[in-house]
């Protein structure tokens, strides 16, 4: 068993407080943190470790953003290629049409922004379905969809 000196310190209320609920959050002494604390604060490589930590939370984020960069590109080419579709096949609507059009798009928009409540709630996202099936074969072989002559591309 090693020896130990005793050692009375003073802590603002505030600090003391952090130290109590840190060791009843791991289940060791306040003693054990502190001895912690002061040989991470006196040991030489402290900055070593910390510019460590710090390049790996930074390589983490840059692929997180990495991430988020395809996410968005997709979400961009998704709604360039519906926009696109949409000018290609819908037709224009005479005077007398368009406000019976009116009615059933905000008919439309609302069961769609019901769905979209839905799938938010839920946790679905359109990405995640869409890297699922990219990343999984296709069931028919492989084969990718012909295109029609209807296809814009």
């Amino acid at each position: 068993m090693t020896s130990r000196t005793r050692m009375n310190v003073y802590f603002d209320p505030a600090l003391l407080k952090q130290v109590e609920a840190l060791a009843l959050r791991r289940n060791i002494s306040k003693s054990a943190i502190v001895e912690a604390a002061v040989a991470s604060f006196l040991s030489g490589d402290t900055s070593e470790k910390l510019e460590a930590a710090m390049s790996r939370r930074l390589d983490r984020l840059g692929r997180q953003i990495g991430a988020l960069d395809e996410d968005v590109a997709v979400l961009g080419e998704t709604l360039a290629l519906f926009v696109r579709y949409w000018l290609i096949f819908t037709p224009p609507l005479s005077d007398n049409a368009q406000a019976s059009a009116r009615a059933k798009g905000a008919e439309r928009f609302d069961g769609f922004l019901q769905s979209l409540g839905k799938r938010l709630a839920t946790g679905d996202r359109f990405l995640k379905e869409l890297s699922r099936d990219v990343d999984s074969p296709a069931e028919d072989g492989g084969t990718e969809a012909p295109k029609t002559s209807a296809d814009p591309a």
